[in-house]
């Protein structure tokens, strides 16, 4: 009789299944795979094989292969490098793999002093464009794209650097009101959440979400203060952003939710466009939302903040209706980042509750990898679904401390 596999055997298929790069396949990602991508290319997998090595499930050499891999179309330290692709995104990489360890020192010098050479460079376009008075595009704030996710990278490998101290500071001068704006905050967009002009978004948009609008910034400041890192008005940002989403958090029967975004409309209705909470995800969802006022609660030492937010999550988790929404595997907007999510907020909350629906959440997973034929990817595909197993059956924190690149700790 064949005994059922359990949540360690699905892991370590998940590992086999992605361990070479010359076989494993990409014909199923959700999006057009890029070597030195952490959201969707090698660089993203070498992730999961760093965190198994350094935790003694895996061989350090099949990380090594993935980020040759990476490499293999050159590294990019353009304009349009960010934490989740291009020299950034390796730098990352390579420190996962590398930290604690005298490896790598030539590539990790190199790939700093590039990533460092493009904060510096992104950070004076920033404030250039904010002493001309003008709103900024998503892509150069947000986690994915801009400087918050490039902050991350700085804050994981050397938290105490003037870089990653300019990164926090240029945040708390984003949170500052537009000049002229009507009372509009610094993190507008006069662009839809595209990036892009729209006839939807004739006057712009304020982004909620942790992957492209403020939640991102609002998880970075408070990390950074847990960290030790804090700057001039670093107080004064998180309550800024902290009121705006108080200001729109919505209440619906099965708790608090908040809207992805809003328009100059939705603020003379005094209501937003949605008017249901969204898929319970990381990238814009309660869960995320929930996770990066629990952060900024803890570092502020609010603890009755803390509370509603660990409550919103709970909420979210307890109400089967959201649950169904999540259809997918991903990090992103699926199973996996409900998952992990929960993991990192239960380790931190002042009860046990949160924890309690860990297990269900597991079987979620279990149930949607049985179901779908998912990519690779790490956002989006198996993946993320290992390194987000790997930590439920390890128990512990992440050795790589993979997930700073997701902001969840």
């Amino acid at each position: 009789m064949t005994q059922p596999r359990t949540v360690e055997d699905i892991v370590d298929q998940l590992a086999r299944d992605l361990a070479d790069p010359a076989t494993v396949s990409t014909e199923r990602n959700q999006h057009r795979p890029v070597p030195q991508s952490l959201a969707n290319g090698a660089a993203g997998i070498a992730l999961l094989h760093a965190e198994r090595a350094r935790t003694g499930h895996g061989d350090p050499a099949t990380a090594h292969a993935w980020l040759a891999a990476a490499t293999a179309d050159g590294v990019d330290a353009g304009p349009q490098a960010s934490l989740f692709y291009g020299a950034p995104a390796l730098a990352f990489a390579v420190h996962a793999i590398a930290d604690g360890t005298d490896t790598y020192q030539r590539a990790r010098t190199t790939l700093h002093h590039a990533t460092a050479a493009l904060t510096r460079a992104r950070l004076d376009q920033a404030h250039a464009r904010i002493d001309r008075g003008e709103p900024p595009a998503l892509a150069e704030f947000d986690l994915l794209r801009g400087l918050t996710g490039i902050g991350a990278y700085h804050l994981r490998v050397d938290p105490h650097s003037e870089t990653a101290a300019d990164v926090v500071a240029y945040l708390v001068r984003l949170t500052e009101p537009l000049p002229g704006g009507n009372g509009l905050p610094g993190w507008w967009s006069d662009l839809a959440p595209t990036g892009r002009p729209s006839p939807n978004f004739p006057h712009g948009h304020g982004n909620f979400g942790l992957a492209h609008g403020i939640a991102g910034p609002l998880a970075l400041l408070a990390l950074a203060k847990l960290r030790g890192l804090t700057v001039a008005g670093h107080t004064d940002a998180i309550d800024r952003i902290l009121t705006w989403l108080d200001t729109w958090t919505q209440h619906s029967e099965t708790g608090p939710w908040w809207p992805r975004t809003i328009t100059p409309d939705d603020i003379d209705r005094g209501s937003p466009g949605d008017t249901l909470p969204g898929q319970p995800s990381w990238c814009y969802g309660t869960p995320g939302l929930a996770r990066a006022q629990q952060l900024a609660a803890i570092a502020t030492g609010d603890t009755r903040r803390q509370a509603d937010a660990e409550n919103a999550l709970l909420a979210c988790l307890s109400d089967p209706a959201q649950l169904d929404r999540i259809t997918g595997i991903g990090l992103c907007h699926g199973a996996v980042g409900l998952l992990h999510i929960t993991a990192r907020a239960a380790s931190d909350a002042t009860s046990t509750v949160l924890a309690s629906h860990l297990p269900d959440l597991t079987e979620r997973l279990l149930a949607a990898l049985e179901r779908d034929e998912a990519g690779s990817e790490l956002l989006d595909g198996r993946t993320g679904a290992a390194l987000a197993l790997h930590a439920a059956i390890t128990g512990t924190t992440p050795a790589t401390r993979w997930d700073t690149c997701l902001l969840l700790a």
